[in-house]
C-alpha cells in the first residue's frame, strides 16, 4: 500500500467512524463529485463493513453542472422536482447519515448570469427547507468533508501542474483532518476534548453580547438568553455522537437576530455558488444589514442578501484561533469548509436550533421569539485575523477578553 493509499484509508475510516459514526442496520446518503470517487468508494465499502444496510450515492460532475447552468432557462433551473425532495426526506426520515464531499472549483459558475444563480439557490433553499431544519437541529448525523478536483487544486496551487496541484491539495486535506498521523481516531478524540473545554468555559460565562474590534471591523453581536456554545462533536436525536465538519477548529453559537450593530469586513475571500466575493463590508443596525459594499462579487453578495428576509440577519457566530492547524498551513483554500476553520467567522441566514436551550424541540415560531434567525440560506464568511480582539460583555456591562490578537485570551 502506498503512503497515499494508507492516508486515504485513514480518511475514509475517520468519515465512517468519527464523522458519521455509522450504525449497524443504518442507512448512509453520500453526495459528491466524480473527482471524489476514490474516497466515496472507500467510504461505501467501510460503511457496509460497519453494518450499514444501504449506502446511497449521488454523484455530480462540474462540467455538467456548468452546462446546465449556462443553457437552461431561469425557470427551468428554479424547478425542483418533488421526487428529489421526497428522496431526501425519505433518507432523513430513516435517520440516515448524510455525507457531503465538496470538490467543486470555487469559480465554477463565474460566467453564469447572477440572476440565474440566485434563482437556483432560492429554489433549492425553499424546496429543501424541511431537510435543512433537521440538519440544523441535529436530527440525524451529518458530515461535510473535502476532496480535490483539478480546478480547485490549481486555484490553491497555481504554480503547479494538474497532477502536482491535486497531490499537494490532497496532502493539505490529509493534514487538516489528521489522516496523516499514526492514530487519527485518538487524535480526533483529543481535539474534541480541547474544543469542548472552550465550549464549557463560554457556556459558564453566559455573555449577553460579544464586541469585535479590528481594522475594518467595529461590531457588537447580541447573544440570546439561553444560547449554547458548541464545537467539534454533536449528538443526534438518538444520542449518537458525530462530527459535522471534518476538519473543524471552531466553537460556535447563535446571535440574537435583532441585536447586531456596527460594521464588519471580511478577511478572506468567500466562495459562494461558483463565484468569489472579496473586499466586502457589511453594516448592521438592529440586527439587519442596512448597507454593504464589495470590491469583487458585488452582485453575488447582493443576491445572497436578497434571498429572503432572514438573509440580512446573522445566524451564527464562530470563534477560531489564528494559531490553529489550518491557519498555520498558510494556504487560502478558496473553500468555506476549510477557510472558515482558519478564521473567526459569522454567517448570514439560518441559525442552529441546537445552540439554544430546548431549541431542538421548538417550533420555528418559538425559535424566532427567542431571537434565532430563520432563512433559506446560511452563508459563512471569514472575519478573523491576528489583529482581531473580541470582548465578552456580561449582564452588568463588564467586558472580558475572549480573543486577543486573534487567539484565545483564556
Amino acid at each position: 500500500m502506498t503512503q497515499f493509499e494508507e492516508k486515504l484509508e485513514k480518511y475514509a475510516d475517520l468519515l465512517v467512524d468519527v464523522g458519521l459514526n455509522v450504525q449497524p442496520d443504518g442507512r448512509v446518503f453520500i453526495r459528491g463529485a466524480q473527482d471524489a470517487l476514490p474516497l466515496i468508494r472507500l467510504v461505501t465499502e467501510k460503511a457496509y463493513q460497519k453494518g450499514a444496510k444501504e449506502v446511497k450515492v449521488v454523484l455530480s460532475d462540474d462540467r455538467l453542472t456548468q452546462l446546465h447552468a449556462k443553457n437552461q432557462s431561469k425557470d427551468e433551473l428554479s424547478t425542483i422536482h418533488q421526487w428529489a425532495i421526497d428522496e431526501r426526506m425519505f433518507y432523513s426520515d430513516e435517520k440516515a447519515g448524510f455525507l457531503s464531499i465538496t470538490s467543486s472549483s470555487p469559480e465554477l459558475l463565474k460566467d453564469v448570469d447572477p440572476e440565474k444563480l440566485q434563482a437556483m439557490q432560492v429554489a433549492s433553499g425553499r424546496a429543501f427547507k424541511d431537510f435543512s431544519n433537521r440538519i440544523q437541529s441535529d436530527y440525524h448525523s451529518w458530515c461535510v468533508a473535502g476532496y480535490p478536483s483539478v480546478e480547485w487544486a490549481r486555484l490553491v496551487f497555481p504554480d503547479k501542474d494538474d497532477e502536482a496541484a491535486v497531490a499537494a491539495l490532497m496532502d493539505l486535506i490529509f493534514y487538516t483532518v489528521r489522516a496523516d498521523v499514526d492514530d487519527p481516531v485518538s487524535a480526533w478524540e483529543k481535539h474534541d476534548a480541547t474544543l469542548h473545554e472552550k465550549v464549557d468555559y463560554l457556556n459558564a460565562r453566559k455573555y449577553k453580547a460579544l464586541r469585535y474590534e479590528a481594522p475594518g471591523t467595529d461590531l457588537v453581536i447580541g447573544l440570546p438568553k439561553g444560547h449554547l456554545w458548541a464545537g467539534a462533536s454533536s449528538l443526534n436525536a438518538d444520542g449518537e455522537k458525530f462530527m459535522a465538519n471534518m476538519p473543524t477548529e471552531e466553537v460556535f453559537s447563535v446571535p440574537d437576530r435583532n441585536r447586531v450593530d456596527g460594521y464588519v469586513s471580511n478577511t478572506l475571500p468567500l466562495s459562494h455558488g461558483g463565484n468569489l466575493i472579496d473586499d466586502f463590508k457589511l453594516t448592521f443596525k438592529d440586527g439587519r444589514v442596512v448597507d454593504f459594499e464589495a470590491g469583487r462579487g458585488y452582485e453575488v453578495l447582493k443576491n445572497i442578501l436578497d434571498a429572503d428576509e432572514g438573509a440580512r440577519h446573522l445566524g451564527e457566530v464562530a470563534l477560531v484561533p489564528d494559531d490553529s492547524a489550518i491557519s498555520n498551513a498558510g494556504k487560502l483554500f478558496y473553500n468555506t469548509l476549510f477557510d472558515e476553520n482558519a478564521s473567526c467567522h459569522i454567517a448570514l441566514g439560518s441559525a442552529y436550533a441546537f445552540c439554544l436551550e430546548g431549541g431542538k424541540t421548538m417550533s420555528r415560531e418559538e425559535l424566532e421569539t427567542a431571537g434565532l434567525n430563520d432563512s433559506i440560506t446560511h452563508v459563512d464568511f471569514m472575519i478573523g485575523s491576528d489583529q482581531l480582539n473580541i470582548y465578552g460583555i456580561t449582564e452588568d456591562g463588564t467586558e472580558e477578553k475572549v480573543f486577543e490578537k486573534g487567539n484565545w485570551a483564556f
